[in-house]
This record gives C-alpha cells, structure tokens and sequence, in this order.
C-alpha cells in the first residue's frame, strides 16, 4: 500500500480527530516529509485537510470529494463487506454495475460516480449529473425471494433512500409513485432498477439499483427548464450534506429493506411517505391515460386510483403526476 492510500485510511480511522505529522511518520513508517508530499498529494484529488501546527492533520468536515475508502468506514456491520467502486466520471453506473453483475460481483456491490456522461432515468429519459453536486450510484442485488416480488424493489429502495435523506438534512422526504424522492413538493432523487432474470425465470440472477440523488445546490447546473420541477437537498433545505456520509447510509438502509422485500415490511413507510395519495392525478395505464384521485398504496405497492366514474385501478407500472391548475 503506498503511503498516500495509508494516509488517508490513518484520517479516516481518526474520525475527525487530529494526528501530528510525527505520529503520522511513525504509524507509516516514513518520514514527516513524505507525509506532507502525501497530504499535498490528496488534496490534489479533491480531498479537503485541514492542518494545524501543534495538532497536525485532519479530515476536513467540509470536504466533498467522494471516497470509497470514507463511505466505508461508514457502513454498519451488515454492510461492511460491500464492494464500493468510486469514478470521477463515467457514462453510466448503471452499465458498469450490470457487467460487473453478469461477471459475478457479490451482492452488495456499489457503484458510485462523481459525474455521468450519459445517465438515464425511467423510460429512457436522460438524468442530468453534473460533477460535484450529487450521488450517482448503482448498486448489485442478488435477491432471494421469487420474482414475483421484482417490482416492489424500487418501492422499497424509495423507502431507503428517503429515510436517509431525512436523517441528513432534518427535514420531511416524501416519495411521489414509483420512484421518486421529494422534498417541499419537487424531485431530489429517482430510482431506476433493471433485472435479469434466472435462468428458470423463477428468481433474479441479480437487479441493479440506480439511485441519482441531488445534493449541493443544482442552480447553477440545470437549466430553466429542468429547475422548475428539479431540486437538490441543499437547495431546499440549506443543508450542504456529507456525500459519503448520504451514500453509507443510503447503503445501510437498503441492505435491511432488500432483506425484507418480500414481507412488505416497507409498505408502511412508503405509505406514510407517499406524495400523491389524496390528491387529483393524471397517469399512464398501459395505452391510455387517465384521470382521478390516488387513494393509496396496495400490498404489492400498486398505486390505487378512483377514477371519477367510481371505477378503482391498481396501476403496477406507468407514471402519475398531479393534474395540472387550469389558470
């Protein structure tokens, strides 16, 4: 290991504490020197340290480079295993993680960029991600339960992510159907999950959970357009939150709901945090499109709509929005 990965595992492993230079020559076995050209070395990749005399070096609190080697430390003890893969820039993690899936990565596996190229959200859309301001991840699930429980992934995912958000930024996160994460009425966050069947196409070979998530302010990187019904976390809550720290618990929180898909114990936190539920909606079912109230949440996370004949569906798939105000 060269001293400059040993520098930075001796900062994490401090947790915010200072280490002296010379404490730091000794654990590493070099000289103060080479301490200081591996400290110049890190904040040439982005990593903020902050120095002191009399103290020495530590990680900066206000730093916002993305680390595999910070969000690990992070990670509870049921995630501590994950794989964590971190680029600058790539077209999609999405991709990556796929290959790396039909390859054999473990369950788990976390891909995680600074910058996509080419990210793509449901239906094919393009998901803006500029570098510095978000989370762009993918993650590697290599499920146990049948595939009839495939499409509650995302639901729960949605669960997990929102739990997290709300824990760094203090503030209400609610999630519009299917796959959306909301703060103050606009979009934070989607989901996108693609699957590949088993060969008896009774069970997931494996699912890839793209999460995108923005989290400095966007302002000054999406267009107009985009900024009328896109946000981020610092935008609407002022909070700068800890891109690491956002992405391990992100991790955490979705190891415990893959493990429990199957049993629905999400359905009543997707229910509670649910954005549509009694309001006035339009949405996509199968060819047509359709207009009611959403009246809830089903057991296989369907969103339920009253159409104004009376009539009920269960919408499985498709995309709901809030009807529009005639001026």
């Amino acid at each position: 290991m060269d001293v400059k990965t040993s520098l930075l595992k001796a900062l994490v492993s401090a947790d915010g504490e200072y280490i002296s230079g010379g404490a730091l020559a000794e654990t590493l076995g070099v000289s103060r020197n080479a301490v200081w050209k591996a400290v110049k070395a890190l904040e040439s990749q982005g990593y903020c340290i902050e120095s002191v005399q009399s103290k020495g070096y530590r990680l900066s609190e206000n730093g916002n480079h993305l680390s595999a080697e910070i969000i690990k430390s992070r990670l509870n003890e049921e995630t501590s295993a994950n794989e964590i893969i971190v680029y600058d820039t790539v077209e999609s993690t999405n991709d990556i993680a796929k290959k790396l899936a039909s390859q054999g990565a473990s369950d788990g596996t976390a891909v995680i960029a600074d910058q996509q190229t080419a990210g793509r959200g449901r239906l094919g859309r393009a998901f803006i991600s500029p570098t510095g301001t978000g989370i762009y991840m993918s993650v590697v699930i290599r499920p146990d339960f049948a595939v009839e429980y495939a499409p509650m992934i995302t639901s729960a995912s949605a669960c997990a992510v929102a739990e997290a958000v709300e824990k760094l930024c203090g503030q209400d996160v609610n999630i519009k159907w299917v796959n959306d994460i909301y703060i103050n009425g606009r979009k934070i966050c989607g989901i996108l999950t693609e699957a590949s069947l088993g060969l008896e196409m009774k069970n997931l070979d494996y699912a890839v959970i793209g999460i995108g998530v923005n989290v400095r302010s966007v302002k000054n990187s999406f267009d107009e357009k985009l900024l009328e019904t896109a946000t981020s976390i610092e935008d609407e809550t002022g909070v700068k939150a800890d891109r690491n720290t956002l992405c391990a618990e992100i991790l955490n929180r979705l190891a415990y709901y893959m493990k429990n898909v199957s049993n629905g114990v999400f359905l009543d936190e997707y229910r509670r945090r649910e954005y549509l539920t009694g309001k006035q909606i339009t949405a996509n079912s199968g060819n047509e499109m359709i207009e009611g109230t959403a009246v809830g949440i089903d057991d296989n996370a369907n969103l339920i709509v009253k159409l104004s004949d009376g009539e009920i569906r269960h919408l499985s798939s498709g995309e709901a929005n809030l009807c529009r105000v005639k001026k």
